[in-house]
């Protein structure tokens, strides 16, 4: 297990069954030398290909924590909604106990992990939503929630919003690398849209730096069309719409 982010580290988010901008992300990562990734949740639930990211995944293994569709794959009885079900079925027994047994945020010496909040993994760290589109939130704000994390952890990492970001309070720095499988999206509670702009599969890199950390933001290209294709064939024409264009509304 890493212990701490000391050379160059790819940072992935809410991949969300979506395989082929996984192999996408990965692939340019190691061309430009990189060694070593962080996963911030959000990994299977979606209409694309939970089987294919797991298979993925068990053989690019790295520091991973659980996002809130993650939890909810786990929680999920038999009652649950036919989408979440079926990703239950892709990934099978192994796939959920690998879930089952991921934190939901992690100190790695001058690193924190976080899904969404801290405390909370359904609530964005960066962004304010009230509007019905992101709005950057106040230092003040950001430094409540995260009041608890220790104190040594300059770099906090963040996901759930799929929306990149950076913000640097109290003297750490906040990043959202943005979604490797899912550029937009939109959401009802409040009703809001997160949308990057563009299809791409979105990573960044993180390097220590002697003053403050270096953040390289990655959009790698990836055949979007194919997984929207999947979507489409699964019965979520929204997605499809998200993965083609990389925007919504709310």
């Amino acid at each position: 297990m890493m212990k701490r982010i000391d050379a160059p580290t790819a940072i992935l988010t809410d991949i969300h069954g979506n395989t082929l901008a996984l192999e996408a992300v990965l692939k340019d990562a190691s061309d430009r030398g990189i060694q070593q990734c962080l996963n911030l949740g959000d990994i299977f639930y979606g209409p694309l290909d939970p089987k294919g990211t797991w298979d993925i995944l068990r053989s690019h293994p790295m520091p991973t924590i659980l996002g809130n569709q993650d939890r909810i794959l786990l929680e999920a009885g038999p009652d649950a909604s036919s989408h979440i079900l079926a990703v239950r079925d892709a990934i099978g027994e192994e796939g959920l106990h690998w879930l089952g047994s991921l934190p939901t945020t992690l100190a790695l010496g001058n690193a924190f992990l976080c899904h969404g909040t801290p405390h909370d993994d359904t609530a964005y760290l960066l962004e304010d939503v009230s509007s019905g589109s992101p709005q950057r939130r106040p230092c003040t704000d950001i430094d409540q929630d995260l009041q608890d994390v220790p104190t040594e952890c300059s770099l906090i990492l963040t996901g759930h919003s799929h929306f990149p970001g950076q913000a640097r309070c109290s003297d750490r720095t906040i990043v959202n690398p943005g979604s490797v499988g899912l550029p937009a999206y939109a959401d009802d509670t409040p009703p809001h849209a997160m949308a990057a702009g563009s299809p791409h599969a979105r990573y960044c890199i993180v390097s220590p730096a002697e003053r403050e950390w270096h953040i390289e933001w990655i959009d790698v290209a990836y055949d979007w069309e194919a997984a929207a294709a999947q979507a489409r064939q699964n019965g979520r024409e929204d997605w499809a719409e998200w993965l083609k264009t990389g925007t919504a509304q709310s």
